[in-house]
């Protein structure tokens, strides 16, 4: 359909239609009603087919009948538009800017490398690259099982970590310098015949360096993007999106060799990673990043080491980048070349200090040997699986401060299924489907209308929340109404929430003299929560993997005591009860009013004595209480049915995918419980008297006018 052509025509012709009283006039006769409902009929067909065009934005949206959810939809896709304009146009900026570096995006500004891309097309459909997601515990095929069955085997079990350490005099060992990244030939595989040539050179030396390139945001189990790996003197980038399936069968015995030194740097989430994707077990490694810790280094990241041992200034913007992008810049190509290029020479210099700080220390450490324990125990570690069980609802961030009752747990525990089926069976990241701040949101206000679910939602642009949202809805109205199952968990939660305020307190609030609590010290104690929902690679730790959040479950900040505040037993009250999700009234009666002038003076004539003191820290706990809750509904706990998808074809070789479309053999993900016969409007006055009943927690949302 000629879209421009219609609008051009829909637009010429609405001038001339009466409005108002007059539109009604007309209305009556059936030569102006017919054509007004042909107009009608062809504006809600072309809308549709707008909404419909997942080409333009990824989704599938049909367009809404009710007017007031027409009028969002018309707005929300004007924006979804305009926005995917503003990225196409920063991506092109991007590429002629050699894919990523830096470049002024018009107005002045500098835009910096972008973790996510959404403009990429996702690789499980580009390389056909299929993962077995199912709830089941991840199996390592390739590896023995003990005389029990309970637990695999790795190779390293009949190995120790005294096999690894240098039996050289490395007293006059050289450290050998690499050339420069100009002079040294560098070579991208993503062929297997690239491959074989890898394997057969990595066959013929002691020692190679490797890292891995991995992306988390937009699969389930996450996927490595990448692996580089350097000699003395070559590197090489592996396309391990292009050839995942190869890089196992080819390179699995020169990692597993015992007599080859492998020279990585915070390798807990590679060595898992090499596991996952391509059934490869590592034996024998040295790991720079322990290394760095035992000599009790200035700091422990790559980018500090090759500052510091090789005079390399790393540009450490691109370990956050979407390295999924294809063709790779040059610019990221070079990246990921200089975290490998430089390490072996890293590795020589820090075994030579490492011995001789051990042959000078009066003590019997052995340094060297202290590395190469942790390393062996990091290859040791076997991949598991992240699996849906009862309880996993509970470990959302930010949940256990959040004050909520069995109704809002319920909520968020049916939400946490219902994202889970979908991320396993679309192989996507949970953060992606629902966010966990989303999440949380959603159970504070328990919305049972898609309006006031819309207003929560607002312009977060998530794909699969605007697809669902009837089922997000249903998922409440049923949780709601099933909360008895929550009812001793949410006290618990309570309690010990309660009791961490208590042991902070007693931690962070020294009652000294002529001193008070300082309200404005205290903001990290409210129960709101902000939290990125993408995890991205860092390679300043031990692993390569964290999240990025604004806020903590549990306050840290230590609250100063400044002098003279006249409020003071009011304010500690308040800071406690918002600690624990509570709203505490001021006092508003001249008894209420009198008892804080009282305490305040008792404290200042007293204040030099420590059991006056105590006496403050026993009011200060129990101003901690925990409120009473209300609970609809007495049936079990509701169940929102996960068909997990169909295990992948028995795999010969490791764990690897086989080709074929994610999709197309996906089953369905979720059975939905049916709906309440209750109408909207009466489920959320329902709600709303819940709310209003005596005792009942403050968090809990009520409905908004």
């Amino acid at each position: 359909m000629d879209f421009d052509h219609h609008l051009a025509e829909l637009s010429s012709s609405s001038p001339c239609i009466p409005s108002g009283e007059d539109f009604h006039f007309y209305y009556k006769f059936k030569e102006f009603r017919g054509p007004i409902e042909e107009i009608a009929r062809r504006t809600q067909s072309m809308l549709d087919k707008i909404g419909s065009a997942e080409n333009i934005w990824g989704r599938g949206s049909a367009f809404p009948s009710d007017v007031d959810d027409a009028y969002e939809w018309l707005v929300n896709a004007n924006e979804d538009v305009l926005d995917l304009v503003e990225e196409l146009v920063d991506e092109l900026r991007m590429i002629k800017k050699d894919g990523g570096e830096e470049c002024e995006n018009g107005f002045g500004q500098k835009t910096k490398v972008s973790f996510h891309i959404p403009t990429i097309k996702k690789p499980q459909y580009a390389y056909n690259i299929v993962v077995n997601n199912a709830n089941q515990p991840f199996e390592h095929v390739l590896l023995e099982k003990s005389d029990d069955g309970q637990r695999f085997i790795h190779p390293l079990e009949k190995l120790s970590a005294l096999d690894f350490v240098d039996k050289e005099n490395l007293e006059n060992l050289v450290p050998v310098k690499p050339p420069s990244m100009e002079c040294t030939p560098f070579k991208f595989v993503e062929d297997v015949k690239g491959l074989k040539e890898l394997a057969a050179k990595l066959s013929s030396v002691n020692e190679f360096a490797v890292d891995l390139e991995h992306n988390q945001y937009r699969s389930f189990q996450g996927l490595t993007c990448l692996m580089q790996i350097s000699t003395r003197n070559e590197d090489f980038i592996i396309d391990t999106l292009k050839v995942r399936n190869h890089v196992g069968p080819y390179l699995r015995e020169v990692f597993k060799d015992p007599t080859k030194k492998k020279v990585l740097h915070g390798a807990d989430r590679d060595i898992v990673w090499l596991q996952r994707d391509f059934g490869i077990y590592v034996c024998n490694m040295f790991d720079t990043g322990q290394a760095s810790r035992v000599l009790k280094m200035e700091r422990y990241s790559l980018q500090y080491l090759l500052q510091h041992f090789c005079g390399v200034t790393a540009n450490k913007e691109y370990q956050n980048a979407d390295w999924r992008i294809r063709p790779l810049p040059e610019v990221m190509l070079r990246y990921g070349r200089e975290d490998t290029h430089y390490l072996l020479y890293i590795y020589d210099l820090m075994r030579i200090r490492l011995f001789t700080l051990s042959k000078e220390s009066e003590g019997s450490d052995n340094l060297l040997l202290e590395v190469y324990k942790r390393s062996y125990d990091i290859c040791m570690h076997l991949y598991e699986k992240e699996l849906l069980t009862e309880d996993s609802y509970l470990h959302i961030y930010g949940l256990r401060g959040a004050g909520f009752n069995a109704q809002q747990l319920a909520v968020v525990s049916g939400l946490c299924e219902w994202r889970d089926g979908l991320a396993r069976a679309d192989d996507e990241s949970p953060g992606y489907v629902l966010p966990n701040k989303i999440i949380l949101e959603i159970a504070k206000q328990m919305p049972v209308i898609i309006s006031n679910l819309r207003r929560i939602v607002g312009k977060s642009k998530l794909p699969y929340v605007e697809r669902s949202l009837d089922v997000i809805v249903n998922i409440v109205r049923h949780s709601m109404q099933n909360a008895a199952a929550f009812e001793e968990t949410a006290l618990r939660l309570k309690e010990e929430h309660a009791a961490s305020v208590s042991n902070m307190l007693d931690r962070n609030i020294g009652i000294e003299n002529d001193t008070r609590v300082d309200i404005s010290e205290v903001g990290l104690l409210s129960s709101d929560l902000e939290e990125e929902t993408f995890q991205h690679q860092d390679k300043d730790g031990q692993g390569k993997l964290k999240s990025v959040s604004l806020t903590s479950d549990l306050p840290r900040v230590r609250l100063t005591i400044p002098e003279k505040n006249k409020d003071d037993a009011n304010v500690i009250a308040r800071t406690t009860a918002k600690a624990n999700g509570e709203v505490t009234k001021m006092p508003t009666g001249a008894f209420d009013a009198a008892l804080l002038d009282n305490s305040a003076s008792e404290w200042k004539r007293d204040r030099n004595k420590k059991g006056k003191e105590e006496i403050k820290l026993e009011k200060i706990k129990s101003s901690v209480n925990v409120p009473s809750h209300l609970f609809l509904g007495n049936s079990e706990k509701s169940k929102v049915v996960v068909e997990t998808p169909s295990v992948a074809s028995k795999i010969s070789d490791t764990q690897k995918p086989v080709s074929g479309s994610v999709s197309a053999s996906r089953p369905c993900g979720i059975v939905m419980v049916c709906s309440d016969s209750d109408s909207e409007d009466m489920l959320q006055n329902k709600l709303e008297n819940s709310n209003n009943q005596p005792g009942e927690n403050s968090l809990v949302p009520r409905k908004r006018r």
